[in-house]
């Protein structure tokens, strides 16, 4: 048989049977318009309300690494919604997390590691993971501000040169314990 035969035969049953079928046939076409009517008054009685465009701060996927992962868990927990782009919006950018206290201990020790082409790199660490420890250990009480300073630093020079205080005073200034509950 042909498509077109075949068809108009299909059509021609079609048609039969729902001229038999009245009541069915009355079924299927009130059925829809009933469900679009309830839909029509649902939308009629609650009208939409304008909300402003919301952009989400981004979350780094595991991928990115551990420290952005958790930073974009920890940060964004109570997921706020701003008007304007975020600053991670552009793909390839997981840079919320710049301003972190976290972010910041790892880029310093990174940047001490890496990138320092002295050969006392190590002397420097082992340094500062002495003070570490010794601000770990102390109380506070037997810190002075001369622990605070960098080897050769220049305030000393400033205090003598420029504020014209003799050397004894910068001395004692330097010998002065630093209480950290105050700072």
């Amino acid at each position: 048989m042909a498509f077109w035969t075949q068809l108009g035969l299909l059509l021609w049953k079609n048609f039969t049977y729902r001229r038999r079928q009245t009541f069915q046939l009355l079924i299927e076409i009130a059925w829809p318009l009933f469900i679009f009517f309830i839909l029509i008054s649902v939308r009629l009685s609650y009208p939409p309300y304008e909300q402003h465009e919301c952009h989400f701060p981004n979350k780094a996927m595991p991928s990115a690494g551990t420290l952005p992962w958790i930073q974009g868990i920890i940060c964004n927990a109570n997921n706020p919604c701003f008007r304007y782009p975020t600053p991670g919006e552009s793909p390839g950018i997981v840079g919320n997390f710049n301003a972190s206290i976290v972010s910041r201990l790892f880029s310093d020790a990174r940047r001490l590691l890496l990138y320092s082409q002295q050969d006392t790199s190590i002397k420097d660490v082992q340094k500062v993971l002495g003070k570490l420890r010794k601000l770990g250990n102390s109380s506070g009480l037997d810190l002075k501000l001369r622990d605070f300073l960098i080897d050769n630093e220049t305030f000393s020079d400033f205090l003598h040169h420029n504020v014209s205080m003799p050397s004894s005073a910068v001395e004692e200034l330097l010998d002065a314990g630093v209480n950290l509950q105050q700072v």
